[in-house]
């Protein structure tokens, strides 16, 4: 089976594909209006379909679009999930119901940005904002290095990342970038210092949906980190022993961690599976970051240092700006039935593990 349809070009054809899906399938929508427009003028939303009853004892959640533009692969998966028989079969057998969320960043996914319409990085954004901010001294050194004047970026910006890669070892220097910064909110990875609207709206659902099971799952779609294709299972929870134990026997020896640093992953702050715990506390948690490869990770940087330098410059030449979103949909999403079929494949395994797992 082809499951090449089940994926959309555009913010506005994947929203379209996935209610549909729903509708086929006999599933209700709620839609969590964004208070912003796309960027073909279309109206953005967080759209929740439930499948099961609302007294289920196990609920697993399957969530694209974090990143925005990693909604273009997370919106495809939840598609095929949709539109295959064998799948409502499995839920009708074991009881489990699963929430749908579609486009927890809608904005981002619609304009190809990773960053909310507030440029944070949803994944960073989870903390309590009464309290001092993480620091990151390493992004401060690198900031004007990261999103320089111009573009492309000049001799000596690349330099100053080269040195401290030399210095410090790549790894540092992607736990930097990546890790989350609290101080330029124009930079890479910023988490804000107050919750986005995608932070209080998953809030909402998980508060609506997730405080009357026993057990909750969570599979949350990304892309952009690993060998092209490889969906990496990458442990989602706080960072507790039996937790991770519990994520290995669902998914398997080889779930990964940012923890004990076996993740390709960065250690992360600010993490948005921290909610699961905070909003559904009756429930045993488990859940991973399935994480796709596309490109090396230096392309996926560099695409976002360009994406954010184009968000600074919006006076660029037209040319040079669809480049550079045409490299952030390129560095998030690998346009070929192939790299997709595996990425279909791997999901239907791990969303079959996990409802096995919530019904052991």
């Amino acid at each position: 089976m082809s499951f090449s349809d089940c994926f959309a070009a555009t913010y506005a054809e994947a929203r379209a594909k996935f209610l549909n899906a729903a509708a086929v399938a006999g599933l209700d929508a709620e839609s969590h209006a964004h208070p912003m427009l796309g960027r073909d003028g279309e109206a953005l939303a967080m759209d929740v379909v439930r499948e099961g009853t609302r007294e289920a004892a196990s609920l697993l959640l399957i969530t694209s679009g974090c990143h925005g533009v990693e909604g273009l692969c997370g919106s495809g998966v939840q598609v095929a999930l949709l539109r295959d028989a064998a799948w409502h079969a499995v839920l009708r057998d074991s009881g489990v119901a699963v929430l749908y969320v579609h486009a927890l960043n809608p904005y981002g996914f619609s304009w190809l940005r990773r960053v909310t319409h507030e440029g944070v990085d949803l994944n960073r954004n989870f903390h309590d904002f009464s309290k001092p901010l993480p620091a990151n001294p390493g992004y401060e050194e690198l900031a004007h290095a990261l999103v320089p004047a111009t573009w492309p970026p000049p001799a000596e910006a690349q330099a100053s990342l080269y040195r401290y890669a030399a210095t410090h070892g790549e790894r540092a220097l992607q736990t930097l970038i990546t890790s989350g910064q609290y101080t330029h909110p124009l930079g890479l990875f910023f988490g804000g210092v107050n919750p986005t609207w995608s932070n209080v709206t998953l809030r909402h659902v998980l508060q609506e949906h997730g405080r009357r099971c026993r057990r909750l799952g969570w599979i949350d779609l990304h892309t952009g980190l690993g060998p092209s294709g490889h969906g990496e299972r990458i442990f989602a929870c706080r960072d507790d022993a039996s937790a991770l134990a519990r994520a290995r026997a669902w998914w398997g020896a080889d779930v990964t961690s940012i923890y004990d640093g076996s993740s390709t992953s960065a250690l992360l702050s600010g993490l948005m599976w921290t909610a699961a715990d905070q909003e559904c506390a009756q429930a045993e948690y488990t859940g991973i970051a399935l994480e796709y490869g596309t490109v090396p990770v230096v392309e996926v940087i560099d695409a976002l240092r360009g994406d954010h330098w184009l968000e600074i410059h919006p006076q660029a030449e037209a040319a040079q700006g669809a480049a550079i979103k045409r490299r952030v949909r390129d560095a998030f999403y690998t346009d070929t039935d192939d790299w997709k079929q595996r990425i279909v494949e791997q999901a239907f395994e791990a969303s079959r593990q996990a409802v096995r797992g919530l019904t052991a």
